[in-house]
């Protein structure tokens, strides 16, 4: 307290006593009173420390004694002492990009869709997420959340790279696609013209033609990574039995109710023989238990092939599981057998060629997957093991499936992609009230013929909705009045090891008045990707997509 004293009366004496003292001296003589003594600055200087000391006692006599210092505990943060209000720190940052200025038109619908995607985060234990939404061709929300390198705390942003998965499929249809238009692939010949390596096939003992249109709806009868084909058979038999069962109890009910002679007791009697003769008909009817896609071993191979003819030695020796066109049986090494039919109806290898159009849609971003390159932003990708315990996952090699699962991309370049796809679906519309719009990347028929579903088809990640030509495909319907309305959609997700992926379209719903004044794309997109397997992210991607078209609806 002495030194303290001492301080502030040496300060007062040697820098207040030219000016400011002058200044008080000058003004008391002016106001005619006796001249000040040469110690009126020292007894200034004493007052001021006494004043200063009463005031650093009060608060010590207000303030608790400090408890004595603790071992920190390694479960809990350091905890930063609060600052002065002029020193407090900056906000923490935050990865997402800068909210441009035509997105806070949707800030409504942004809010609902984070709540969104934190709630799957949470729920499947994802390290992280990315997600990526556009508005009639412009993108108005991008984020990350979590982790996309969980090890060095490197935190999920929009330009984050991650695996797509099987969306590779739908840039295959792409490849196909432009060679179609050109003239150079026939869609419904043997694929044997093409690549003649592939051996012709046979089912129960019949010569079959596998043909391009074929393996792009998953019609060839090609299998998936299950190599059993008694459990793939027996897994299709008990599915079919059960969507029958539904209807079958229903029609037996009804009859029931018609015969209305008979006693109540005889109707039970009759009753309970049905279900008893179903669950008997279920139990026998069970199927082996199957593995799912990330027991199977090839999921894992780490072999590297240097093209996709070398990579048909997997598979293209063995059996067809269905007769082609018969029944639908989800397989990625059709799109394996896909990329050799692309080779050689281009004349390029098929990253060669993917590469091109990746280029044209302006996906600079979007790379086939390897090991080797350097790929700026690329996250890594996790699982957990059979303790709960999140882990990194195997190294694998894609090569054998480029097409079919093989690329790396951001959601910026999803978006990109989904929006040239939406305006080549579109432009045919608008033609009439705008010659001067430019041509989509494929034909208004093109783009009409991928996003028609094909019969005998499944979409396994919505029911309501059947597999296209490498998207699935949902149609607009609606019932009952004032009641659930189906909007159309077209999407494709995505499974590999440690990632999962969506990419969704909701084309706004056009009529002849609707398109004055507008251009294409007319709708909404999503893309979301995830380092993180098994996530299933289309339900969630489709109420993204519809709170935005609201927000949309909304404005005049």
């Amino acid at each position: 307290m002495y030194r303290l004293l001492s301080a502030v009366t040496n300060r007062a004496v040697t820098h207040g006593s030219c000016a400011w003292g002058g200044g008080r001296r000058a003004a008391h003589q002016r106001a005619g009173l006796p001249p000040l003594g040469p110690g009126w600055v020292g007894g200034l200087g004493l007052g001021l420390g006494l004043a200063l000391g009463v005031k650093l006692a009060g608060g010590l006599r207000g303030a608790s004694p400090a408890p004595p210092t603790a071992a920190p505990d390694p479960e809990t943060p350091p905890q930063a002492e609060p600052l002065p209000p002029q020193e407090q720190p900056l906000a923490q940052w935050s990865p997402q990009t800068p909210t441009p200025p035509h997105s806070r038109r949707f800030a409504r619908a942004i809010d609902r869709s984070r709540d969104l995607l934190h709630r799957i985060k949470d729920e499947v234990g994802a390290p992280g997420i990315v997600v990526g939404v556009s508005v009639d061709g412009k993108e108005v929300w991008s984020e990350g959340l979590g982790y996309a390198d969980v090890e060095n705390r490197v935190p999920c942003k929009p330009e984050t790279v991650m695996r797509i998965a099987s969306i590779s499929k739908s840039l295959t249809m792409v490849a196909i696609a432009k060679l179609w238009e050109a003239g150079k692939l026939d869609l419904d010949i043997p694929v044997q013209y093409y690549v003649p390596e592939f051996p012709e096939k046979e089912y129960e003992g019949e010569k079959v033609s596998v043909t391009t249109r074929l393996l792009i709806s998953h019609l060839s009868g090609i299998r998936h990574y299950e190599k059993d084909m008694k459990k793939v058979k027996e897994e299709k038999a008990y599915k079919a039995l059960k969507m029958m069962k539904g209807t079958m109890e229903s029609d037996q009910e009804k009859e029931l109710k018609v015969k209305g002679g008979k006693s109540n007791e005889k109707n039970d009697f009759a009753k309970a023989k049905i279900e008893q003769d179903n669950e008997a008909k279920g139990r026998n009817s069970k199927p082996c238990k199957k593995k799912n896609d990330f027991e199977q071993g090839e999921l894992y191979l780490k072999e590297k092939f240097e093209n996709s003819i070398e990579s048909l030695r997997l598979f293209k020796n063995d059996p067809l599981f269905f007769k082609p066109g018969s029944q639908f049986l989800y397989s990625t090494f059709g799109y394996t057998l896909l990329a050799a039919i692309v080779e050689r109806a281009s004349g390029y290898k098929y990253l060669d060629y993917m590469q091109k159009i990746f280029h044209d849609l302006d996906m600079l971003t979007t790379v086939q997957e390897e090991n080797e390159p350097v790929i700026y932003n690329r996250a890594r990708f996790y699982v957990y093991n059979k303790k709960r315990r999140l882990v990194n996952t195997p190294y694998v090699d894609n090569s054998y499936k480029w097409a079919g699962g093989g690329f790396l991309s951001t959601v910026g370049d999803l978006l990109k992609f989904g929006n040239a796809m939406l305006y080549g679906y579109q432009v045919g519309l608008f033609k009439n009230s705008n010659e001067s719009l430019l041509p989509g990347y494929l034909k208004p028929e093109t783009m009409l013929m991928i996003w028609t579903p094909v019969p005998n088809t499944e979409m396994s990640w919505d029911k309501e909705g059947k597999y296209a030509m490498a998207w699935g495909v949902v149609e607009k319907k609606q019932t009952y009045g004032s009641c659930r309305k189906q909007r159309h959609y077209a999407s494709h997700t995505g499974g590999a090891v440690g990632a999962s992926s969506v990419l969704l379209v909701l084309p706004e719903e056009l009529d002849a008045e609707a398109i004055n004044n507008k251009f294409p794309p007319r709708g909404t997109v999503v893309s979301i990707i995830c380092n993180m397997q098994s996530v299933g992210l289309n339900n969630t991607a489709l109420k993204i997509a519809l709170e935005f078209d609201k927000d949309r609806s909304d404005m005049p």
